[in-house]
């Protein structure tokens, strides 16, 4: 892991860590919904920004590990996050198996359409079935434990998902530096390459895929938990296309882009939607928020991540540091 990678956690970790002291409730309870997003993001950016391969159907695992807490603990009571929460993140798994297995084969323009079909199936399966409930969704009436202790709080929940979030970056960390993750960015950047000089890009990649699909049902299951309410909508095409969003504004192959990312996108929403800054026109807020993606995307072609680097180019004149240089 680079040092600019370690500082950069460490500092967050310990603003953070002291968030709760100095903000509100309402401030811990938002925190705690940026800090899910950013696990969501972390995820579709180890399979878009370190291999390469763009998904658009990441929401069905998001939405399978929530699901999975409140079907499960529904018939165990109050169950321990201890075992729930593998499960949870198994299942989610599980499905990232049968549809990359399937969607690797193709490639491109295919495999997003691919991938957003099975999650539409999977959004179709939830909605108009008994399963989930359909449109109404289901209640969690059992929030889970944590070693037989209460995490109910809004507090403890939130240094839970700190802990989760933290861990994820530390994992993703891990991967992105060793010899397979490596190997996924060799294909990322050239794949016939690798398949020339001995590499099974296709287990490589399903790997990764899997991998991916189960952090995406660890923020699925923090998302379900907080909430205490799942509905379809958590499957839908409109959370894999903002969770694409989160991590092409906060910067592709970067993961620290990806949690700014993150953090900007939830900023964003927050602040058009505020009808005490915009009056009745808070209700189209997504204009707002529209305007501010494509604004980035003009001005910052490596998101918000960039920023430093461009101002360093044009304060010292050097030059800015190519998109291969991920960490």
């Amino acid at each position: 892991m680079k040092k600019s990678q370690t500082v950069f956690i460490a500092i967050l970790f310990i603003g953070l860590m002291g968030l709760p002291f100095l903000g509100s409730e309402y401030a811990v309870d938002w925190m705690t919904k940026t800090l899910i997003y950013g696990i969501f993001a972390l995820s579709l950016e180890l399979l878009v920004g370190t291999t390469g391969l763009v998904c658009f159907g990441q929401a069905a695992f998001f939405g399978i590990g929530a699901y999975a807490v409140v079907k499960i603990s529904a018939d165990l009571g109050a169950p321990d996050a201890i075992y729930l929460l593998p499960i949870s993140m198994l299942l989610a798994g599980l499905y990232a198996l049968f549809v990359g297995a399937l969607s690797l084969r193709t490639k491109g323009v295919y495999f997003i359409m691919v991938t957003l079909a099975f999650a539409q199936m999977a959004y179709y399966v939830i909605h108009d079935t008994p399963i989930g409930g359909g449109t109404d969704g289901i209640y969690l009436y059992n929030k889970p434990l944590l070693f037989g202790w209460s995490i109910s709080s809004s507090l403890e929940f939130y240094l839970f998902t700190l802990g989760c979030l933290f861990f994820v970056f530390a994992l993703l960390g891990l991967i992105t530096h060793s010899r397979f993750g490596r190997a996924l960015s060799g294909i990322r950047i050239n794949e016939l390459r690798m398949r020339a000089i001995g590499y099974e890009t296709y287990n490589y990649k399903l790997m990764a895929f899997v991998i991916s699909g189960m952090i995406a049902g660890l923020a699925g299951y923090l998302f379900a938990v907080k909430d205490g309410f799942v509905n379809p909508e958590l499957l839908s095409w409109h959370l894999s296309g903002a969770v694409l969003i989160m991590i092409i504004l906060g910067g592709l192959g970067h993961l620290r882009g990806a949690f700014i990312g993150a953090f900007a996108f939830a900023l964003l929403e927050e602040f058009f939607r505020s009808e005490a800054i915009f009056g009745s026109f808070a209700k189209y807020w997504h204009l707002g928020l529209g305007l501010s993606i494509i604004f980035c995307v003009a001005f910052l072609p490596r998101g918000l991540f960039g920023i430093p680097s461009i101002w360093q180019s044009k304060l010292m004149g050097t030059k800015n540091s190519t998109l291969e240089d991920q960490e």
